[in-house]
Formats: C-alpha cells, sequence, structure tokens
C-alpha cells in the first residue's frame, strides 16, 4: 500500500509537470497569435496574383499553353505531406498520416513520391518504406517564403520534366483554435476554371469569409499571355506559402489545446490524490488513536 511519503513524491511529481504544460500553453497561445497574422497578412498577396492571373486570361487573345496547365493521366503523382516536427499537440500528425493512408488506399495503382515537411511525417513514411523525394524541417516555427519556393521549384521541375504527372498537397488547415480541417489538394496541373471560376481554390471565399475577387482591367506594357505565363509559377508558390501557414497556425492551436487539457487533467489528478492522502492520514491517525485509548484502557484494567 502507498504511504503519505509515496502520494506526496507522486504530488510533487505532477505539479512540475503541470507546470511545464501550462507554460508550452502560453507559449504555444503566443505562437498561434503570430501565426494568425501571418495567415491574414499573405492573403492580400494571393488574392492580387489571382486578379492578375484572371484579368491576362480575360483578354483571350491567345490560347493558354503553359506546361503548368497541361494535365496528363495520372501515373506517377508527388504528393508534398506537411506535418510537424514534434509531438504533444494532440491528434494533428496523427490526422494527417491517416489522410495519408487514405490517399494511398485511393491511389494504389499510381507510382507515388513524397516531400515531407517536418519529422513526424518522414519518421512515418521512412518507416513504411516509401520513396522521400525532398525533406524540409523546422519550417513550422518559422515559416519563411523560401520554403515554399524550394517545395514549388521541386514540384514544378519534376511536373514540366514529365518525371510525375500530378502533384498533391496534404495538411491541415487552421479553421480556429478548437477546429482545423484536413485538406488534399491537387497543386498540379493548375486547372483555368480554379483561377477564373468563382470556386477558385485560392480565394476560400467561403471559408475565409472574403467575397471573391473580382476582375480587374489592367494596361499591360507586355502581352497578357506573357504576364500570365510569368505568373503562374507565382501563383503556384503562393498556395504552397498559404498551405504552411495554415498548418504552421494548424499546429499551434493544436499543441495550446493539447497542454491546456493536459494542465486540467495534472489539476484533477492532484485533487484527487490529495484527497486520497488525506483519507490514508485520517485513517492512520484514527488508528494511532484507537491504539493509545485501548492501551490506555487495558493500563487502568
Amino acid at each position: 500500500m502507498a504511504t503519505l511519503l509515496d502520494f506526496r513524491r507522486r504530488i510533487r511529481s505532477i505539479k512540475n509537470t503541470q507546470q511545464i504544460t501550462r507554460a508550452m500553453k502560453f507559449v504555444a497561445a503566443a505562437r498561434l497569435r503570430r501565426a494568425q497574422e501571418r495567415v491574414i497578412a499573405a492573403r492580400p498577396y494571393a488574392t492580387q496574383i489571382l486578379k492578375v492571373l484572371r484579368s491576362a486570361m480575360s483578354r483571350g487573345e491567345q490560347e493558354l499553353t503553359h506546361p503548368l496547365l497541361k494535365v496528363r493521366p495520372e501515373k506517377k503523382l508527388l504528393v508534398i505531406v506537411i506535418s510537424a516536427d514534434r509531438g504533444l499537440c494532440g491528434a494533428f500528425n496523427t490526422n494527417v498520416l491517416r489522410k495519408v493512408a487514405e490517399f494511398l488506399k485511393a491511389n494504389q495503382e499510381k507510382e507515388i513520391q513524397f516531400v515531407a515537411v517536418g519529422k513526424r511525417g518522414r519518421d512515418s513514411l521512412r518507416r513504411l518504406r516509401f520513396s522521400i523525394a525532398a525533406e524540409l524541417f523546422n519550417v513550422s516555427m518559422n515559416v519563411q517564403f523560401s520554403h515554399a519556393k524550394e517545395i514549388a521549384d521541386l514540384a514544378i521541375q519534376k511536373y514540366t520534366a514529365e518525371e510525375v504527372d500530378g502533384v498533391y498537397l496534404i495538411y491541415n488547415e487552421f479553421k480556429n483554435v478548437i477546429v482545423q480541417r484536413m485538406v488534399v489538394m491537387r497543386l498540379l496541373p493548375v486547372e483555368p476554371e480554379e483561377i477564373k471560376g468563382p470556386g477558385a481554390r485560392a480565394e476560400q471565399a467561403g471559408e475565409h469569409g472574403h467575397a471573391p475577387p473580382a476582375t480587374v482591367d489592367y494596361i499591360y506594357m507586355q502581352p497578357p499571355g506573357d504576364i500570365f505565363n510569368s505568373l503562374l509559377p507565382r501563383y503556384v508558390e503562393s498556395q504552397v506559402f498559404r498551405a504552411l501557414l495554415e498548418s504552421a497556425a494548424a499546429e499551434h492551436a493544436a499543441r495550446m489545446t493539447a497542454m491546456d487539457a493536459a494542465t486540467n487533467n495534472a489539476k484533477d489528478l492532484i485533487e484527487s490524490l490529495t484527497l486520497h492522502m488525506n483519507k490514508v492520514r485520517q485513517a492512520a491517525i484514527t488508528k494511532e488513536i484507537i491504539e493509545v485509548v485501548s492501551g490506555a484502557a487495558s493500563a487502568g484494567a
């Protein structure tokens, strides 16, 4: 049976853990606030590039023949998986890997390569012996546009060289502190309808509460077709950058929620152990009193 000293040691250990989880919650909350600000700040760029692309496309002076618009039968795929570098963030990484498993099940007959962003995803893919074309670590703590450009350049290079027939993104999209949504998005080839249609992926109008960007008529110094072709890779980069920012914000939100739950659970456990310890101590005191009274009665007799 556990002694009072054992209870005190365990309560002290849980209190130390509680201090750590509380500190991690505050750190995650601060990082989440900055990540949200960066997500909001990145939206005007994506909105504006869509406006210019739509304007160039609406001129209709020539047929769009950019290599990134060419659709081929999908036999070889490149999948960009965005996960976390660390744990202690609830089901964040588990959800990503579950979605990867669903994607693999739906594309069993296809040859698939992966770009692993985050150590957790990389380790799981490596254990399953999948082909990993590239790895990026420590991105979510400080997402930079150079990270997105590196990933986008690799995807564009492989697609234009016809090494792959499609490029997909799998990541956690940040909705709010409690809710994250798993997204499987086709990055390449770029479908013209996604740019000119009201339901374009990059707008996320229904998700972010913004009205779709309207087509603006610009005065071009170069042919609109040339501008469209030069902006299309930037559009792909902006999509990857947005996915990295969304995933980073979702990770910080998941870690903050997980650490808050851990702190509350530690509090409940401390209260339960304290109550049990007090009962054991009271029982020991009562036993000693009974022994003293019984001894005194025996001596008096």
